[in-house]
Protein backbone atom coordinates (compact mmCIF):
# COMPACT_ATOMS: atom_id res chain seq x y z
CA UNK A 1 0.00 0.00 0.00
CA UNK A 2 1.26 3.73 -0.69
CA UNK A 3 0.41 6.94 0.56
CA UNK A 4 -1.50 7.83 -2.60
CA UNK A 5 -4.81 9.28 -2.18
CA UNK A 6 -6.90 6.53 -1.88
CA UNK A 7 -11.36 6.69 -3.54
CA UNK A 8 -13.83 6.12 -1.11
CA UNK A 9 -11.84 6.72 2.43
CA UNK A 10 -12.52 8.62 5.43
CA UNK A 11 -8.86 9.14 5.40
CA UNK A 12 -7.47 9.24 1.83
CA UNK A 13 -3.71 10.99 2.86
CA UNK A 14 -3.10 8.41 5.60
CA UNK A 15 -0.50 5.77 5.09
CA UNK A 16 0.51 2.05 6.74
CA UNK A 17 1.43 3.24 10.24
CA UNK A 18 1.39 6.90 9.90
CA UNK A 19 -0.73 9.35 11.49
CA UNK A 20 -3.80 10.80 9.40
CA UNK A 21 -2.77 14.66 10.25
CA UNK A 22 0.90 13.73 9.16
CA UNK A 23 -0.49 12.51 5.43
CA UNK A 24 -2.92 15.55 4.62
CA UNK A 25 -2.13 18.42 3.00
CA UNK A 26 -0.57 21.41 4.85
CA UNK A 27 -3.96 23.33 6.16
CA UNK A 28 -6.11 20.66 6.63
CA UNK A 29 -6.52 20.50 9.82
CA UNK A 30 -9.04 22.55 11.57
CA UNK A 31 -9.05 23.40 14.75
CA UNK A 32 -12.56 24.76 16.91
CA UNK A 33 -13.50 27.63 14.81
CA UNK A 34 -16.01 27.83 12.60
CA UNK A 35 -17.00 24.72 13.95
CA UNK A 36 -20.98 24.65 12.93
CA UNK A 37 -19.80 24.01 9.42
CA UNK A 38 -21.64 20.66 8.72
CA UNK A 39 -19.40 17.74 8.15
CA UNK A 40 -15.93 19.08 8.83
CA UNK A 41 -13.49 17.64 10.96
CA UNK A 42 -11.83 19.63 13.52
CA UNK A 43 -9.29 19.15 15.87
CA UNK A 44 -8.43 20.42 19.48
CA UNK A 45 -6.67 19.57 22.60
CA UNK A 46 -8.43 22.36 24.46
CA UNK A 47 -10.31 20.66 27.11
CA UNK A 48 -13.31 23.22 27.82
CA UNK A 49 -14.33 22.58 24.47
CA UNK A 50 -13.78 18.22 24.24
CA UNK A 51 -15.62 18.21 28.15
CA UNK A 52 -18.51 20.39 26.26
CA UNK A 53 -18.49 18.86 23.19
CA UNK A 54 -18.85 15.24 25.10
CA UNK A 55 -21.73 16.61 27.88
CA UNK A 56 -23.59 18.09 24.88
CA UNK A 57 -24.10 14.40 23.46
CA UNK A 58 -24.65 12.73 26.99
CA UNK A 59 -21.20 11.34 27.02
CA UNK A 60 -18.86 10.74 29.65
CA UNK A 61 -15.52 10.29 30.26
CA UNK A 62 -14.91 6.20 30.48
CA UNK A 63 -11.64 3.96 29.84
CA UNK A 64 -11.48 0.19 29.29
CA UNK A 65 -11.70 -2.37 31.81
CA UNK A 66 -7.85 -3.89 31.85
CA UNK A 67 -6.64 -1.64 29.40
CA UNK A 68 -4.59 0.30 32.71
CA UNK A 69 -0.96 0.00 33.27
CA UNK A 70 0.78 0.74 36.53
CA UNK A 71 -1.92 2.06 37.94
CA UNK A 72 -2.37 4.42 35.12
CA UNK A 73 -5.63 4.77 32.98
CA UNK A 74 -4.88 2.79 29.61
CA UNK A 75 -7.35 3.19 26.73
CA UNK A 76 -9.56 6.38 26.95
CA UNK A 77 -13.23 6.48 25.63
CA UNK A 78 -15.94 8.38 25.98
CA UNK A 79 -19.44 6.59 26.99
CA UNK A 80 -22.62 7.65 24.43
CA UNK A 81 -26.04 7.01 26.02
CA UNK A 82 -27.00 3.79 24.61
CA UNK A 83 -24.14 2.70 23.20
CA UNK A 84 -21.22 0.13 25.12
CA UNK A 85 -21.39 1.24 28.56
CA UNK A 86 -21.83 -1.80 29.74
CA UNK A 87 -18.07 -2.69 28.73
CA UNK A 88 -16.45 0.75 29.95
CA UNK A 89 -15.29 1.64 32.99
CA UNK A 90 -16.79 5.61 33.93
CA UNK A 91 -13.48 7.77 35.00
CA UNK A 92 -13.47 11.35 35.93
CA UNK A 93 -12.91 14.15 33.90
CA UNK A 94 -9.81 15.18 35.86
CA UNK A 95 -8.32 12.01 35.20
CA UNK A 96 -9.06 11.52 31.87
CA UNK A 97 -7.94 15.06 30.99
CA UNK A 98 -4.60 14.13 32.74
CA UNK A 99 -3.95 10.91 30.67
CA UNK A 100 -4.98 12.61 27.23
CA UNK A 101 -2.20 15.54 28.54
CA UNK A 102 0.49 13.25 29.31
CA UNK A 103 -0.20 11.16 26.07
CA UNK A 104 -0.18 14.30 24.02
CA UNK A 105 -3.24 13.38 22.42
CA UNK A 106 -5.25 15.54 20.26
CA UNK A 107 -8.82 15.23 19.66
CA UNK A 108 -10.23 15.06 16.17
CA UNK A 109 -14.36 15.56 16.34
CA UNK A 110 -16.87 16.44 14.36
CA UNK A 111 -19.62 18.73 15.58
CA UNK A 112 -22.48 18.19 12.25
CA UNK A 113 -22.67 15.49 9.71
CA UNK A 114 -22.85 16.41 6.18
CA UNK A 115 -26.39 15.97 6.13
CA UNK A 116 -26.29 18.54 9.33
CA UNK A 117 -27.90 16.09 11.91
CA UNK A 118 -25.11 15.97 15.17
CA UNK A 119 -22.55 13.79 14.99
CA UNK A 120 -20.53 12.07 17.49
CA UNK A 121 -17.76 11.16 15.09
CA UNK A 122 -14.86 11.28 17.49
CA UNK A 123 -11.06 10.07 17.79
CA UNK A 124 -8.07 10.43 19.81
CA UNK A 125 -4.75 10.61 18.24
CA UNK A 126 -0.86 10.69 19.01
CA UNK A 127 0.27 14.57 18.26
CA UNK A 128 3.41 15.20 16.56
CA UNK A 129 3.48 18.50 16.88
CA UNK A 130 4.92 21.16 19.48
CA UNK A 131 2.94 23.98 19.09
CA UNK A 132 0.13 22.13 20.54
Amino acid sequence: MNDQRRQGTREPYAGPGASSSLKKPPGSISHAENSQQAGRILVTRNHDVIRRWAEQRGARPATMPGSEYDGRLGVLRFDFPGYGGAVLRAVGWDEWFATFDARRLMFRYQERRADGGPSNFNRLEQSQRDDW
